[in-house]
């Protein structure tokens, strides 16, 4: 019985998530004035630096989308998308853009949502955002 229902959602979730994967992600220009973006660039998916980023964005998303952060991965050189044109990374990298669309910080090592969380408090778009004139 379990297992002919474990069968029945699958078969109903699959066409969501066919959907899912075909939805292209934003653009820098989509998210400007609406959300801040951190970009993360590898070679491959399989770059350590790359896994690891990403395993420390996934534990912590709450901070990110407190501070309307949204990622957006590239791991495709070859393809020279629209990410890659414009912010010209070298391997790995992590590029956190304002929302204004304006490049606020290069990393080329992964990066804690710690640090990530303490470098956009100090922009001075989030304290426009918070109330706080602290510098």
């Amino acid at each position: 019985m379990q297992s002919a229902l474990a069968t029945v959602i699958v078969a109903l979730l699959a066409p969501l998530v066919a959907l899912a994967d075909e939805t292209p992600a934003p653009t820098l220009e989509d998210l400007s004035g609406q959300s801040r973006a951190v970009v993360v660039f590898a070679d491959t998916p399989d770059d350590p630096k790359f896994v690891q980023q990403i395993r420390w964005l996934d534990a912590e998303p709450e901070p990110l989308e407190d501070r309307r952060v949204v990622v957006l991965t590239d791991t495709d050189p070859e393809a020279k998308g629209p990410l890659r044109q414009r912010l010209r990374p070298s391997g790995f990298g992590l590029v956190l853009i304002d929302l204004d669309g304006a490049i606020a910080q290069r990393r080329p090592m992964p990066t804690s949502v710690r640090e990530l969380v303490n470098f956009i408090d100090r922009m001075p778009s989030r304290r426009l955002e918070t109330g706080s004139h602290r510098p």
